[in-house]
Parts: structure tokens; C-alpha cells; sequence
């Protein structure tokens, strides 16, 4: 839906930052088996991505305890890998963008979009580390 140039540098910021990108159902798979915690970010071109969602994953990652394993999808671009991490985040409906922690492939903790706008990366940060706390 969008063009790689616009997307790329918004996926670079995640990825500069440690998370490994899923572009494939099968990847989405293999990151979800893994044992340990996995914080999945379904990243967006829109606002509160931007301003608060990646900002606010990204710092997070200063906490004591952090996730084990870091990846992130991009909706509205990678349909695939978006619909298939989507699969393990449900009861909840598609959101983007979203931060999902999962331990041992289940969700334990999760940010949809409405819990991300209008709120501070530093809340967003504040709010993934006491997740991290209990979960890590």
C-alpha cells in the first residue's frame, strides 16, 4: 500500500534500534516459538507511531528487565507477516500501530492504538517497562 521509500526509513528506526523485522507468515511463526519474551510492534505511517508508539517501544528498552526477543511488523506493507502476528494477538481487534509482549508465544500484555494516542513516549516507555517487570 505504500511505497518502500516512505516506509523504509520508519522500519529503519526500529531496526537501527534492535528489532528484527518480519516480512513473511513464516517468520511471524518462527519469532513467535521462540522461548522467552517477544515484544512485537505492529508499526504505521501514521501520527502516534511516529510521535509516540516507535519512541516510546524504542526507550522502553532503557528499563532493567527487557524482552528477549524484538521484532516489529509493518501494517499497510507487510500484509503477511501484519495478519499473521495479528493471528496471536486476538481476542483483540487489528490495531495499528500496537505493542504486544508475548512469553513463550502468549500474549501477556498488550497497547492497542487507543492506549497509545494522545498519551507521551515516556508513558508508553513507563507503561512497556512495568510490563517487562512482571513479565521478563
Amino acid at each position: 500500500m505504500y511505497p518502500e521509500e516512505l516506509v523504509k526509513p520508519m522500519r529503519n528506526q526500529l531496526i537501527d534500534a534492535g528489532f528484527e523485522a518480519l516480512y513473511t507468515a513464516e517468520d511471524v511463526e518462527k519469532a513467535m516459538a521462540k522461548e522467552g519474551t517477544t515484544l512485537v510492534m505492529v508499526n504505521s505511517v501514521c501520527g502516534c507511531a511516529a510521535g509516540t508508539a516507535r519512541p516510546g517501544a524504542i526507550a522502553s528498552l532503557g528499563a532493567e528487565k527487557t524482552p528477549t526477543n524484538l521484532t516489529t511488523v509493518f501494517a499497510g506493507v507487510e500484509k503477511e507477516s501484519t495478519q499473521k502476528a495479528r493471528e496471536y494477538m486476538i481476542p483483540f481487534p487489528p490495531s495499528s500501530p500496537a505493542i504486544a509482549l508475548f512469553k513463550d508465544g502468549n500474549l501477556v500484555h498488550m497497547l492497542e492504538r487507543h492506549h497509545i494516542e494522545g498519551r507521551s513516549a515516556q508513558m508508553i516507555a513507563q507503561n512497556l517497562a512495568a510490563a517487562y517487570d512482571e513479565h521478563c
